[in-house]
């Protein structure tokens, strides 16, 4: 990483590159043995009162003190991966959006309220609790969506975000990417700002799609057990089953995108061994809710559920896929690493701050 001109360290970034990718190296903390130096590479998301904001790939804020500053640069948008499908970030959000569609939603602008709730049956409410609850069937379609601008003050729009879910009885959540040219991070640190909090982080990540629906020979024996499917009957939400009675929005959700597969492999009991869902849009082909029983697993289940779904999305034109896996799920990143698959972006869902009795 250089810095230098001439052999002199130069910072050559001010206040006004907020909103730039830059790289910055500093004088490392006293704490750390040996080193002199840390370097930073992220988006400027501030610089105020003398301390630098960088929000880095993963979503993760830096502050830096201005006086630990020994150089800085504006650097170019992070390298395109050297395999797999190119795509925009404003193209591949909407993508993933279509996969989980809500039940309900509203504009603010550029952002999308997007709600898909259930009531909690009575008996699974907490002791003592009379009114109805209600809980959202997954954050991704109970999540505002902002691409772009509400269309008024930021703390007006986080007002009404924060009214129209708490009409729903519902948590307020905004989904916000990092990580790639065209991604959030200055809304980010502006939710931080206002005492938001990250709760959930996961990768949004793309490959080609032939190669998923051409493995290796011997998995085609674990392929030919994969049952399609347009809808998803009980047994395949006996192994998917998110929540303890599946309702309406559950099913509209599940079933929303403009081409829906469901993929399952027979089991034991009725419910099925594996499981897996694909969405097909265009050139896309989104990959989700795949699950195999504890029991089955190092069978090749997962790949022949993912080849199977692969295969339906080529026959309808598709040659892009995409998933969303969570940052901590090592095994899944590691079954998709071995599939071509390659992180896009990331992104997060915020909550406002709440206060403790």
């Amino acid at each position: 990483m250089e810095f230098t001109t001439g052999g002199r360290l130069e910072v050559r970034i001010t206040p006004v590159d907020v909103g730039k990718r830059v790289s910055v190296r500093q004088l490392a903390n006293e704490a750390a043995p040996g080193a002199k130096f840390t370097d930073t590479v992220g988006v400027l998301t501030s610089w105020d009162a003398g301390v630098l904001s960088i929000t880095q790939r993963s979503g993760v804020s830096v502050r830096i003190p201005e006086s630990a500053l020994v150089a800085g640069k504006i650097v170019p948008p992070a390298p395109a991966r050297r395999r797999g499908p190119s795509a925009t970030f404003p193209e591949l959000a909407r993508a993933t959006a279509r996969a989980w569609q809500p039940v309900e939603s509203e504009q603010l602008g550029d952002w999308q309220l997007r709600a898909a709730a259930e009531e909690v049956p009575r008996e699974a409410r907490p002791w003592g609790a009379d009114a109805g609850r209600r809980e959202g069937f997954t954050r991704r379609a109970n999540s505002v969506l902002p691409l772009g601008d509400p269309g008024r003050p930021l703390d007006e729009a986080l007002e009404r975000v924060t009214a129209w879910y708490t009409e729903r009885g519902l948590p307020a959540y905004i989904q916000v990417s990092t990580g790639s040219e065209g991604t959030q991070e200055l809304l980010a640190a502006a939710l931080e700002q206002r005492g938001w909090t990250r709760e959930v982080s996961a990768l949004v990540r793309t490959a080609a799609l032939a190669p998923i629906g051409d493995p290796a020979r011997p998995l085609e024996d674990a392929v030919s057990r994969v049952s399609l499917s347009r809808s998803c009957d009980a047994s395949w939400l006996a192994r998917y089953q998110r929540l303890s009675t599946p309702g309406p929005a559950v099913l509209k959700v599940l079933g929303s995108g403009p081409s829906t597969w469901f993929a399952s492999v027979a089991g034991p009991g009725g419910v099925p061994a594996a499981i897996g869902r694909c969405v097909v849009d265009g050139r896309w082909a989104g990959f989700m809710a795949v699950e195999v029983d504890p029991a089955a697993r190092r069978q090749g289940l997962a790949s022949a559920v993912m080849t199977a779904l692969a295969r339906r999305a080529l026959d309808e034109g598709a040659s892009a896929a995409w998933l969303q896996v969570e940052e901590e799920n090592t095994g899944a990143r590691a079954l998709y690493d071995g599939m071509g698959f390659r992180t896009h972006h990331s992104y997060h869902h915020y909550r406002p701050h709440i206060p403790t009795a």
